[in-house]
């Protein structure tokens, strides 16, 4: 199959997630200096701000960069193509399909998570349904961690990275100032999976470093069992670091930041806002329960494009998966997303498989029960085995 193939970003910008884009830029250059029986790439092509983007005609001429421009785009932070939040309706395919042939593309390639993957999937079939061949695959990319089949998601590690350098630091911070303040409370992203607020726990080195709590949207909140969590750690340390999940939930389904707003695609809201109220009800509660005084941090989008502390294991390994993603598509694989597998812990090693964009889309990995010790409102040995590999090693900071 002869065609031009075309990219796009979706939902929340990473660190990395221009280094698949670089992925699949170079190897379809690469492909034009290479026979290939099942398909031939013509030219390269970029959708500005999603798919929403090229409904409305925004495209840019990928194929057209000069090379060091592309080569810099591997180490840039967010989605240089833009991005979007747009759920699909019925009537936007034939639109969709009038746009694929206009530019003469029979590859598409999508860099997202559970809802880019559903955009991938439905575009696929309605242009199959209308007898277009169109060889669709997915690229994985979330911050959250939350994608389905894959062990995990490109963004991930360097975000995980964030979080840990971040309370790590902080928490020398709670320490110096603990005739002060007596807690702290620290926000992470991630509305249904806890995969984030897990990884603050590479922090701690010792009982009394930070954090001390971590609350993950896995487990309803008890307000009860929090307090005299916070307290037990109080006693034992005069402070006590807590790590809060954005989607934290009450037992019957309300966020405790108390929030109603949804985005396009149905899920519950939360971002800066409603982090912030999340925090702001937890400061509440340990100020009446026990009249301390204490600050909260809502880091929010940084840790998306933090580039300073991307980890290159994950540069490597989103470029790797925009690679795959063009040799799939060269050899007449559609309507997958490609996933990394997790072979070895120590030394970590892993390889890329697919899964298919049907599963995907419908799946979520929430972090498994074997990783949350619920007594203690932390995680377990089992999660910090999964997650250093990822985070690397962080910095061992002296203490008089």
């Amino acid at each position: 199959m002869f065609g031009n193939a075309i990219i796009g970003q979706s939902g929340g910008p990473t660190a990395v997630i221009n280094s698949s884009l670089c992925g699949v830029i170079e190897e379809c250059l690469r492909s034009k200096d290479q026979a290939n029986p099942k398909g031939v790439i013509g030219n390269i092509l970029g959708m500005r701000h999603g798919i929403e983007g090229f409904m409305q005609d925004r495209v840019a001429d990928l194929g057209a960069l000069p090379e060091d421009v592309i080569k810099r785009l591997s180490r840039t932070p967010s989605s240089a193509l833009g991005s979007c939040r747009y759920k699909l309706k019925d009537e936007d395919f034939p639109r969709i399909l009038e746009q694929l042939k206009k530019y003469g593309v029979r590859y598409y390639f999508l860099i997202g998570g559970n809802d880019t993957m559903d955009t991938i999937h439905r575009v696929e079939k309605y242009c199959k349904g209308q007898g277009y061949d169109l060889c669709g695959v997915g690229i994985p990319k979330t911050v959250d961690n939350d994608l389905f089949a894959t062990d995990h998601t490109p963004g991930f590690p360097s975000a995980a990275r964030y979080v840990a350098m971040s309370v790590l630091q902080a928490g020398l911070l709670l320490r110096a100032m603990r005739g002060t303040d007596q807690f702290m409370l620290c926000q992470t992203v991630g509305r249904s999976a806890g995969w984030l607020p897990a990884a603050a726990a590479c922090a701690k080195r010792d009982e009394e470093d930070a954090p001390h709590i971590i609350l993950v949207p896995e487990r309803p909140f008890v307000k009860d069992a929090f307090l005299a969590a916070a307290k037990s750690a109080y006693d034992k340390y005069g402070m006590v670091y807590i790590v809060c999940g954005e989607g934290v939930t009450y037992a019957d389904g309300t966020p405790v930041s108390a929030s109603g707003l949804t985005d396009n695609f149905g899920n519950v809201e939360f971002g800066a806002t409603a982090g912030a109220l999340a925090v702001q009800a937890l400061h509440k509660m340990l100020g009446e329960a026990f009249g301390w005084r204490g600050e909260f941090q809502i880091p929010e989008s940084f840790k998306m494009v933090a580039s300073d502390r991307a980890m290159e294991l994950d540069y490597d390994e989103a470029y790797a998966c925009g690679q795959r993603a063009v040799q799939l598509a060269l050899s007449g694989v559609s309507g997958v997303m490609v996933t990394i597998v997790r072979e070895s812990d120590s030394p970590y090693r892993s390889s890329f498989s697919t899964a298919p964009l049907s599963e995907v889309a419908l799946g979520e990995k929430p972090l498994p029960d074997e990783y949350i010790d619920g007594e203690r409102l932390f995680v377990t040995e089992k999660a910090l085995e999964y997650l250093r590999p990822l985070v690397g090693e962080l910095p061992v900071y002296a203490k008089i």
